[in-house]
């Protein structure tokens, strides 16, 4: 006789539904009385403690949606473990949103030209799309470290930006990020371990002879 599957059983108002664990165990070594593998090797002892971590998920899942006063069902409870609920928040719309309403702003909040800049920001965010992954858009919670390095050397090579000029439009993209952040969108920063400097810009002032 071979492994089974280990599923978690969860009850909701008189109703019942099965999570899968993604585990098996020989139906020999399972011990019903106390929902745990029996044993104490190594092995069983991983499987054991991988058991009662999921467990905790389950009970931090359901806490967590009657906290944000949501409804609660096995249904939705399942889904929300398996991220099935989470909407897809797609970088472009975001951009453009955020482009939409800082033009509306111009002349009280914002200058034409940091609006024309946020434009090409996009503009060169969606080129880089397809120059790296051959899509037109992408999953905000796709964007991480890889994507932001990527995405500087592209404005360097490709779009032949100097160092200064590359950086403002990392700068820029950062804003639309942090406002992810804001929203709740994204649990972690992409930015958090990136940096990129100006260089440093010596003026020369002519004298008196030169004017």
């Amino acid at each position: 006789q071979g492994e089974a599957p280990i599923y978690m059983r969860i009850t909701i108002d008189g109703k019942i539904s099965e999570i899968s664990t993604k585990r098996t165990v020989l139906p020999s070594k399972w011990n019903c009385q106390a929902q745990s593998v029996k044993g104490s090797s190594e092995e069983c002892k991983s499987l054991n403690f991988y058991l009662k971590t999921f467990e905790q998920k389950v009970y931090d899942t359901y806490h967590t949606l009657i906290r944000e006063s949501e409804p609660v069902s096995c249904e939705i409870l399942k889904n929300r473990l398996l991220g099935r609920d989470q909407k897809n928040r797609m970088l472009i719309p975001i951009f453009q949103d955020h482009n939409d309403r800082m033009e509306k702003l111009v002349g009280k909040e914002y200058a034409r030209g940091t609006l024309t800049r946020y434009k090409t920001c996009l503009s060169h965010t969606k080129e880089f799309l397809q120059w790296k992954y051959d899509i037109s858009d992408i999953d905000i919670r796709k964007i991480n470290y890889a994507f932001l390095n990527d995405f500087e050397f592209f404005l360097r090579t490709e779009k032949h930006c100097g160092n200064n000029t590359a950086v403002k439009y990392i700068m820029n993209f950062g804003k639309i990020i942090r406002a992810c952040l804001n929203h709740g969108w994204l649990e972690k920063d992409p930015f958090m371990n990136y940096d990129s400097k100006f260089d440093e810009v010596t003026r020369v002032f002519l004298n008196e002879q030169e004017l």
